[in-house]
């Protein structure tokens, strides 16, 4: 069964966009600082898993500046095909090189050192990524944003990863099971591909920013049909 959005009015819509402007722009910081350190951590490690997890971190970035770009535009619902496709692409990217990082590090049986400050980040990113994605999406839905609720499901994949890697370092440190990021990695890129093929799509929300926009048109046009009537008949009287 069906369900019908409710409208989105002027204020209420400013509001969402601004917050969806906050939410990227913090994401976008906390992942710059997360690539940072993430690959210096597996650079000292000789972590593939680290590294690119940090790699990731890049795209994430990618994707949450396509959508604080599209936010700072005029009209941003012009925008929302593109920005899409760019978020598609990021998700491909992902799945394309978690896939082939773990199929070497699985071949190659390649052992990372312990690392520290590598458990310590991915562990943040699991508590602190969650929340960014949850934020994101409900403004997404509410406004009726395609590219915000994309941009959350991609931030959530960040999520899943970073969890793989948390769980890899640690068994890896722990128990020397070197091949359990490398699987869990492989699970993520299945996921990353769904994903990017229905933003590629566009069924990442099921209304868009435009259709909400378009119906607020129509209802405007509605009222000002309706005064210039109500103008006519008195007029007439």
């Amino acid at each position: 069964m069906s369900t019908t959005a409710p409208r989105v009015t002027g204020d209420r819509r400013h509001i969402l966009q601004r917050r969806i402007r906050w939410i990227v722009t913090a994401t976008i910081a906390y992942n710059i600082i997360e690539a940072a350190v993430a690959i210096t951590a597996g650079t000292v490690a000789s972590s593939a898993a680290l590294i690119g997890f940090g790699l990731d971190s890049t795209i994430e970035v990618l994707s949450a500046a396509a959508v604080a770009w599209q936010f700072t535009r005029r009209d941003p619902e012009r925008w929302e095909k593109s920005t899409l496709r760019v978020i598609a692409i990021a998700f491909f990217a992902l799945a394309a090189y978690v896939t082939v990082s773990s199929v070497f590090a699985l071949i190659g049986r390649v052992e990372a050192e312990h690392s520290t400050l590598g458990i310590v980040i991915t562990a943040l990113s699991v508590v602190i990524m969650p929340f960014l994605s949850l934020a994101e999406r409900r403004a997404g839905r509410e406004l009726g944003s395609a590219t915000a609720v994309a941009d959350s499901k991609q931030t959530l994949i960040c999520t899943y990863l970073s969890a793989a890697v948390l769980a890899g370092l640690i068994t890896n440190s722990l128990f020397g099971w070197w091949w359990a990021d490398a699987i869990a990695g492989l699970i993520i890129a299945a996921f990353a591909i769904r994903e990017g093929a229905e933003a590629w799509r566009g069924d990442a929300c099921a209304t868009s920013v435009g259709m909400l926009l378009d119906d607020d048109d129509d209802d405007d046009d509605d009222d000002d049909h309706d005064h210039e009537g109500g103008r006519e008949g008195r007029r007439h009287h």
